[in-house]
């Protein structure tokens, strides 16, 4: 599991740069508490304000499925534990201020 774990962290930052705008967006749209990191691994929209939000959030969720998918292949692990391993990961690398779902919906980190 602590290989998973390495190679679900590396992957995921290769994953969050994935261009210069979209990383800048996609700060500034957690900054602003618009998306917030879930437990599952994938962003999800705390406050919805519009078309480019939801655009941003499934182009980010697309990429780490992506990553997911080849991850949990290479290493015959189930995706579902691929997928919770990179949630607790970007859990925990959420700044404070930002969103995090929890079991009772959003908090701020």
């Amino acid at each position: 599991m602590r290989k998973i774990g390495i190679i679900v962290v590396v992957a995921l930052c290769g994953l969050w740069p994935v261009s210069t705008v979209l990383a800048t967006s996609l700060e500034e749209a957690k900054a602003k508490g618009l998306v917030g990191e879930k437990a599952n691994g994938y962003l999800g929209v705390v406050t919805p304000s519009g078309q480019d939000v939801q655009v941003l959030v499934n182009d980010v969720n697309k990429k780490r499925r992506q990553a997911y998918d080849e991850i949990a292949k290479r290493n015959k692990t189930p995706l579902d534990a691929v997928e919770a391993l990179a949630g607790e990961k970007a859990i925990q690398n959420t700044h404070p201020g930002n969103y995090v779902e929890g079991p009772g919906g959003w908090v701020k980190k």
